[in-house]
């Protein structure tokens, strides 16, 4: 085979994207183009701010390309086509590649998965596999083609998620894992041509759904453990709260405990933030946000008369 770099298009839009991109630039390889989302307003000003793939891309001089969309956009198409690129490789991009797009560089078009696919394929897979409470997941970089996050895999790299991991930390690890992976899948299909991929066992498959501010409502109802991967799932975003005398309550972090209880689910036990769940299973609230003010722990919140020992979250 060929020992000439690739020429690739990056396609990519959040923080997530940054690491691949800059080990891509950083490589042998040449990046020839940048597909990002359009400048959003942003602040209280709405002024349009460039994504940060796209402040990456313009202080390394590479071409950015902005689209609104591919789907059904001739005239982006064609212009994509007409780079020639020999591959593309697409992180958190966020929208569709329609099959002319897939198709038109050499080697198709590669993705950044940030799970064990199939195992949570969709939106969310960083947040809903500490959710629901998985040992581990990973980085799968796999062909692309029209399903959503269903083509064949090249390569899987894996990571532990253990009781203290949060949806912050697993990002940033995954981020970087993905970063370093795909040079070396660029590497490989350099010197050996198309890579070798192997299909997705579909019967395998969970989705992990765009998030809403609906799922960060905290149901006492629960055990600890899952409240508590529920917490370091969803914040920072879209957070966890829960409800006392009509006012929100952010729950920031928190922590499990061994000790039981024999209260009803979502009361505050004492000044330490143990709060009931159920089977008797105990979690410590370590930081919590009193609507209106700023983050603060159990102590404190009593202390504050935000709160008291007896009152029931619902």
């Amino acid at each position: 085979m060929s020992t000439a770099p690739l020429n690739i298009i990056f396609m990519g839009t959040p923080d997530f994207a940054v690491p691949a991109l800059q080990s891509l630039i950083d490589s042998h390889h040449n990046v020839i183009a940048v597909y990002s989302q359009p400048p959003r307003p942003k602040g209280r000003g709405h002024n349009l701010q460039m994504s940060p793939i796209h402040i990456l891309a313009e202080k390394s001089d590479i071409p950015v390309i902005t689209p609104k969309k591919l789907k059904k956009n001739n005239v982006a198409i064609n212009d994509f086509i007409g780079l020639n690129a020999d591959i593309a490789v697409v992180a958190a991009y966020g929208l569709i590649l329609p099959k002319d797009v897939l198709e038109a560089p050499k080697y198709g078009c590669l993705n950044i998965h940030a799970s064990l696919l199939p195992r949570w394929r969709g939106a969310a897979p960083i947040q809903y596999a500490i959710w629901k409470g998985d040992s581990e997941t990973g980085v799968t970089i796999m062909q692309m083609e029209q399903g959503l996050d269903t083509g064949p895999m090249i390569s899987k790299i894996k990571t532990d998620i253990t009781d203290t991991t949060t949806a912050q930390e697993l990002h940033d690890r995954l981020s970087m894992i993905g970063a370093d992976e795909i040079v070396t899948v660029l590497d490989d299909i350099q010197k050996k041509g198309a890579p070798e991929a192997q299909a997705q066992d579909d019967t395998l498959s969970t989705y992990a759904s765009m998030l809403s501010k609906e799922d960060g409502i905290i149901n006492w109802t629960q055990d600890a453990h899952e409240i508590d991967c529920q917490i370091r799932a969803l914040n920072p975003w879209p957070g966890t709260h829960t409800r006392l005398n009509g006012k929100i309550f952010k729950i920031k972090a928190a922590t499990l405990e061994s000790e039981r209880h024999e209260s009803q689910n979502g009361t505050v036990l004492n000044r330490d933030g143990d709060v009931a769940c159920e089977s008797g299973s105990v979690l410590r609230i370590t930081s919590l946000q009193p609507e209106g003010k700023a983050p603060m722990d159990v102590s404190s919140a009593i202390n504050g008369s935000y709160l008291k020992v007896g009152d029931v979250f619902t």
